[in-house]
């Protein structure tokens, strides 16, 4: 019996040293990253929605814009009888 519990200890001590013989699964895996071969799918997808934000903002900042001037002729104008 003590030899068992010996024997289970020590496989334990192994197991904790050494992660390889560590029967457990990950879902994530820590690797370093390689800078010889970029992820070239991410970097497009990160330059592509920036480029695509930017359009968009551009975009809406330009029709914002065209409301504040059409908003300021519409208030401007000579009638007397409106207001």
């Amino acid at each position: 019996m003590a030899a068992a519990l010996r024997a289970r200890s020590v496989r334990g001590l192994a197991a904790a040293a050494l992660p390889g013989l560590a029967f457990t699964r990950s879902a994530f895996v820590a690797r370093k990253p390689n800078y010889a071969q970029p992820n070239w799918l991410g970097v497009g997808l990160a330059f592509g929605t920036s480029a695509a934000l930017w359009a968009f903002l551009i975009k809406q900042h330009n029709e914002d814009v065209m409301e504040y001037e059409r908003r300021q002729k519409e208030g401007h104008h000579k009638c007397t009888g409106c207001s």
